[in-house]
């Protein structure tokens, strides 16, 4: 037997209330009763009442209410077999790890908050595969495609800045990354979102996303920075924070390049937005507004067991047990000899 809804369990503590309940509020009442009158005064002022009627009404009461609690979570047995069918949209998460990454102008750094968001990103999809590329001045697929989300967010907790020893942002290079991981002969279902500061220091990101998109890929960009831009901290052996500094000692500061960004997305029928801390990153928009409502392949097709609810067994019998309780009555009868 299994059950479909246990957060109704906590209701079971109704029944020991209950039943505490009636033992006091008869104890009380047959207290009452032998402080009003005397005991064969009450035996003959009594003579219609049954007290083992009583108790059984007030059994009847709380086995019912025991039973409204089981059919409310809902318990099964008994199940067939039904094929489920999996449609979904190829998503890569491109996702940037060089060291500009570690500004911190989004808390608590771009890379950090990046994450974070990629993670409540997965709770939104819809049967979805799912993959995650790296990328800085080279890239590689940390997570290839794949419908086991929990396999996809373990790939993730495992980046960091190191991953890919070439600095550098070469985001060109992403897009034929990521392009080749997408199955060939299909020119739709397949979506990119870019997350980084945009600053491609090789320059032909945007030539390279134009020839993507004759193979039906859309790309969508996040901005992570802010245009006045942010120093890029270092940490050494001691943990001791420092920044960045170019030849002639000059603090190097990382700043948002959106003209790139916001051509990528335009030139693929994307779209961009500029993420910050507050709002965060907009990556449930970007699936609710724009991938949810694109045109889906079937993905997988499983037979999975479905388990038949029997809620309405227990449910029919509490009734039952409450209309007898309503119509059964707690007077005995009583031979005219007797009274």
């Amino acid at each position: 037997m299994r059950f479909g809804n246990l957060h109704y369990l906590w209701l079971l503590f109704i029944i020991p209330a209950l039943v505490g309940f009636y033992i006091y509020a008869f104890g009380k009442k047959k207290k009452a009763l032998s402080l009003f009158a005397h005991s064969d005064i009450l035996e003959k002022l009594l003579v219609w009442v049954s007290l083992p009627r009583q108790y059984f009404k007030a059994g009847l009461l709380c086995v019912a209410i025991l039973f409204i609690i089981l059919s409310l979570i809902e318990p099964k047995w008994g199940y067939k077999w039904q094929e489920v069918k999996r449609k979904g949209i190829d998503i890569i998460i491109a996702l940037d790890v060089s060291r500009s990454m570690l500004a911190q102008d989004i808390k608590p750094s771009r890379l950090e908050r990046a994450k974070i968001e990629i993670g409540d990103f997965l709770n939104h999809l819809k049967g979805d595969r799912i993959g995650l590329l790296v990328f800085a001045g080279t890239s590689f697929m940390q997570c290839p495609l794949t419908l086991d989300y929990g396999a996809f967010k373990l790939f993730l907790d495992q980046v960091d800045t190191t991953v890919i020893s070439r600095g550098g942002t070469d985001i060109g290079k992403a897009i034929l990354c990521a392009k080749d991981s997408f199955l060939e002969g299909e020119n739709k279902y397949k979506i990119i979102i870019f997350i980084t500061d945009g600053e491609d220091l090789q320059g032909k990101a945007v030539e390279i996303a134009k020839d993507a998109k004759k193979q039906g890929i859309k790309i969508f960009t996040v901005g992570l920075g802010s245009n006045e831009g942010a120093p890029i901290p270092v940490f050494d052996e001691n943990g001791n924070k420092s920044y960045v500094r170019d030849k002639d000692g000059n603090m190097v500061l990382s700043k948002l390049d959106e003209t790139t960004l916001q051509k990528i997305a335009l030139y693929t029928g994307g779209a961009y937005i500029k993420g910050n801390t507050a709002q965060g990153l907009g990556l449930e928009k970007i699936y609710n507004e724009k991938i949810a409502t694109l045109d889906k392949r079937e993905l997988k097709s499983t037979m999975q067991k479905r388990y038949e609810n029997r809620f309405q067994i227990p449910l029919s019998i509490a009734i039952i047990l409450i209309i007898v309780e309503f119509f059964f009555t707690e007077k005995k009868k009583v031979r005219t000899n007797e009274l």
